[in-house]
């Protein structure tokens, strides 16, 4: 769902889905000049709000952090709060809309990009732009935003999607388990085999084509300010998924919207194949161990997407230098290697810490945890973000109800890319 993989990788093993709506008013843009002093004592109480975080396995971490930061800044209070991972941009919305922001806040891109709309987060370029510079370019880019001057988030740390295979449920189908698919054409071919050898047990499709689909197999999303994803190269996607549906090789419910798709089905024994970010062996370990011996990783088929956690500072802190010094202690490079070795089969947001990728997976003792973020990381200099910053939650919504009827062939492929290319294009943010 969208790119919330990460969560669900670190903390509570399911994707997490944006919520609608905006504070409100359209992109502006903000200046230095109207920027809070940073540049004060560092002092004062300030609140660090993280994203399903609080838990056994990263408590400790964040409360050595929290401490360290404190020991070094004795006149500074941080107060760590924590919030589920469901309905995380609606509470982030109200405390914005209520001026409870949090002064430092953990933010995906797409989070922040609302909060800039409405001049609610510390412009970090003209705040200290020599810190920035330190942080991975491309992650760094995503926290700049269209219309907007200035820049959002230093980030956090960043995963992308690899292939993951049953190897056991592939041979019992019949298929050479050494030439695993390296393009759609072969994983759709892959999909019907599996499916007509199980008797349709198997169904190794499960999602409708969303734009993270379109985006990896070349097709264009945006062009000069407007959706193009109606594209022949995007119906040639889709004819394949409906193709996939018509030979029962995705199952009916994944048609509907709250359908939990490929990663949980996989946990639970019933595809033979996901995508899913390179700490999904822990996951697995965890929730299935029986699966590790018989699950492989692989390249992610197409371009390989960009996830990204990032961490802002709220514009209206009463205590902006602390705030700032904070979000940029907690993302410097021996922190983020720190929770990393936690949160394995991800990659620090810095650019010390991309080169010495040894100080974290040092410690992993999972086999095909090592082999899946090595992986990873080869794709990492690649990857980008799956869709724009434009593309909101409302847009993904109708564009999978749109893709599921064109599945299901309620309506022709090309008639539903059109109604939701309208729709996105009528409803981008002025």
């Amino acid at each position: 769902m969208r790119k919330h993989k990460m969560l669900s990788a670190l903390a509570i093993g399911a994707a997490v889905a944006l919520a609608a709506g905006c504070t409100g008013g359209g992109a502006g843009s903000s200046s230095s000049s109207d920027q809070p002093n940073t540049e004060g004592e560092i002092k004062g109480e300030i609140t660090f709000q993280t994203w399903s975080l609080k838990n056994d396995r990263f408590t400790p971490y964040f409360e050595k952090v929290i401490a360290d930061f404190e020991s070094a800044n004795p006149e500074v209070k941080v107060k760590w709060i924590d919030q589920p991972g469901d309905g995380y941009e609606d509470k982030i919305l109200q405390q914005a809309n209520s001026n409870e922001l949090p002064d430092v806040i953990n933010l995906p891109p797409e989070f922040a990009y609302k909060l800039a709309q409405v001049d609610k987060l510390l412009d970090l370029e003209a705040a200290d732009k020599e810190t920035l510079a330190g942080y991975v370019e491309g992650a760094t880019e995503a926290y700049k935003f269209p219309e907007i001057d200035g820049h959002y988030g230093y980030a956090w740390y960043l995963g992308t999607d690899l292939n993951w295979y049953n190897t056991k449920y592939l041979k019992e189908a019949g298929i050479d388990t050494n030439s695993l698919p390296s393009n759609l054409d072969e994983l759709f071919e892959m999909a019907n085999k599996v499916a007509d050898a199980t008797n349709g047990e198997i169904k190794m499709i499960s999602d409708v084509p969303r734009t993270g689909t379109l985006s990896s197999a070349g097709v264009e999303i945006i062009k000069d300010g407007k959706f193009v994803f109606n594209s022949p190269e995007a119906v040639k996607v889709v004819e394949r998924y409906k193709k996939a549906y018509e030979e029962g090789a995705m199952p009916p419910e994944a048609l509907n919207a709250d359908y939990l798709g490929n990663s949980a089905l996989y946990k639970q024994g019933k595809t033979a194949w996901t995508t899913a970010s390179a700490g999904f062996a822990s996951e697995l370990e965890k929730e299935a161990p029986g699966l590790l011996p018989d699950t492989v990783a692989t390249p992610r088929i197409g371009h390989p997407p960009l996830f990204i956690q990032g961490i802002s500072v709220a514009k209206e802190s009463k205590a902006p230098a602390a705030a700032l010094a904070f979000a940029q202690f907690v993302t410097n490079t021996e922190n983020q290697v720190e929770f990393l070795k936690i949160a394995q089969g991800f990659f620090p947001g810095t650019k010390d810490g991309v080169e010495n990728p040894e100080a974290f997976t040092a410690v992993i003792e999972n086999e095909l945890q090592k082999t899946a973020t090595e992986a990873a990381s080869k794709a990492l200099s690649e990857a980008t973000p799956e869709y724009p910053i434009q593309f909101t939650y409302d847009m993904d919504r109708f564009l999978q109800q749109q893709m599921a009827l064109a599945v299901k062939g309620d309506i022709g492929i090309q008639e539903a890319l059109d109604k939701a290319v309208e729709y996105a294009n009528q409803n981008l943010t002025k």
